[in-house]
């Protein structure tokens, strides 16, 4: 059974508040189905917002790059973090200017980063950082050298402190716009995988797998409001 989140005062939904979603599981699966988060924080003052890949284990979300990235460095001195993932599921076309909208899931996760030391967990985030990407790979391809681990930083946040927010349905007009004669609806959206092109160097004998040729991303059901 899923576990809702007590919301903190940052976590807490104040705009349009019967979208929010503090289920730990509603949480987890939007995060599951993203790729990319945006990183928040202050450096030297400024406030700096930096896309980036990430993986989930659990209750704990990672992030990694090199040990020169500015954003790692500056997290591994304790700062308060924002982590954003956003996924839009439809254009709402409304019947004037002022609705149109979109359908979309987000998750909000506030706290501190800390360098991941452990070499067994760091070993563990990076394979989730693969397989979050695409499920199935992590055990057909090399792993990670001793170099590489080596020039690899992994920094963990909980998700203690997170929550979700959901659009779902059509557009919501005025009463009196419902007479107007113009088409008003959803323009879904879905993340689709073309054709994969194998690498030029790659032997004819190998087939494509079918995670590869199967690709698609995890998505979720009923967090509709």
């Amino acid at each position: 059974m899923s576990q809702k989140q007590a919301p903190s005062p940052r976590t807490t939904v104040k705009r349009v508040p019967q979208r929010a979603k503090y289920e730990s599981d509603v949480i987890y699966q939007i995060l599951d189905e993203g790729l990319v988060c945006h990183v928040g924080f202050v450096a030297q003052g400024q406030p700096v917002v930096i896309p980036t890949a990430y993986g989930r284990v659990e209750d704990t979300l990672y992030i990694h790059g090199s040990p020169a990235s500015r954003m790692l460095k500056t997290l591994q001195q304790g700062l308060d973090v924002c982590v954003t993932v956003t996924l839009i599921d439809g254009l709402i076309l409304a019947r004037s200017a002022f609705h149109h909208s979109m359908n979309y899931r987000s998750v909000v996760v506030f706290g501190k980063a800390t360098l991941v030391e452990d070499a067994e967990q760091k070993l563990a985030a990076l394979k989730a950082f693969t397989e979050h990407v695409i499920l199935g790979r992590w055990e057909e391809v090399r792993s990670p050298n001793r170099q590489e681990l080596a020039g690899t930083v992994v920094l963990s946040l909980p998700l203690a402190e997170a929550s979700a927010k959901v659009r779902t349905g059509g557009p919501l007009d005025d009463e009196a716009d419902y007479q107007i004669p113009v088409w008003a609806g959803e323009i879904p959206l879905k993340l689709t995988a073309a054709t994969p092109i194998s690498d030029s160097r790659l032997d004819s004998s190998i087939e494509i797998p079918a995670y590869v040729s199967q690709y698609t991303r995890p998505q979720i059901e009923g967090v509709g409001v």
